[in-house]
């Protein structure tokens, strides 16, 4: 069996992530090597990852400055050491009882790359904010207009690559750019990439929910920038 490391990138979530790790500890992943990356947190997060968190995990690194999302997850892979990396958001909006339609496609030989999706199908899912999915899959159209891709969501977390695929990229995004630039790049890669429904359950602005417009504005910039400028 391959082993999976499973890479979190935190920042101020000090609420959930306690009982996230206790989901992804509980999940059926048998081999796994979980890497929590906190981006310099100042909601008390650290203190939570040091007390109650640390003693659970193979690896704790804290970021001294912000630097993103993007960045801890670089962080993050550079440190993974599984056969095979699932992204894990540090919030309760992915469910960890998804990994192993997750990692299906990879296991059996077909995949090299798996996305999850809030858009086709799987389990429940939180009604929220129309303008944000309208938001999430005009990037994934223009995203795949130019990747020639048929993802229906290019901007979930749940993405699951083969680390042999990963230490072919270079990381260059530090906040939620991560996402198109991932994309564009195992597309160019030509990866065998897989995509299945997942469970969400998203959370509102005043739950936490950090993403923002100008993180829309970027990911267009991005789209065009790893697509066509490279």
């Amino acid at each position: 069996m391959p082993t999976v490391s499973i890479v979190i990138p935190c920042y101020n979530e000090r609420e959930t992530v306690e009982e996230l790790i206790r989901a992804v500890l509980e999940s059926t992943v048998p081999d796994k090597e979980i890497i929590v990356v906190d981006d310099c947190s100042t909601d008390g997060t650290r203190d939570v990852l040091r007390e109650k968190v640390e003693p659970q995990i193979q690896q704790l690194i804290f970021h001294e400055r912000n630097q993103g999302k993007g960045a801890a997850l670089r962080t993050g892979f550079d440190a993974a050491t599984g056969d095979i990396v699932i992204i894990q958001d540090a919030d309760l909006e992915y469910d960890p009882r998804d990994y192993a339609k997750l990692l299906a496609p990879i296991l059996e030989g077909k995949a090299d790359v798996v996305f999850g999706s809030r858009f086709a199908g799987g389990d429940a899912h939180r009604v929220l904010y129309f303008w944000h999915s309208i938001v999430n899959r005009g990037l994934t159209l223009v995203s795949n207009m130019l990747t020639d891709l048929n993802l229906t969501d290019m901007e979930v977390c749940y993405k699951v690559f083969r680390r042999d695929i990963l230490k072919q990229i270079t990381i260059e995004e530090d906040r939620f750019g991560f996402e198109p630039e991932i994309t564009a790049k195992v597309a160019r890669l030509r990866c065998r990439i897989y995509e299945v429904g997942i469970s969400y359950a998203g959370r509102t602005y005043s739950e936490g929910k950090k993403i923002g417009w100008r993180d829309g504005v970027r990911a267009i910039w991005c789209i065009f920038k790893y697509n066509l400028l490279r």
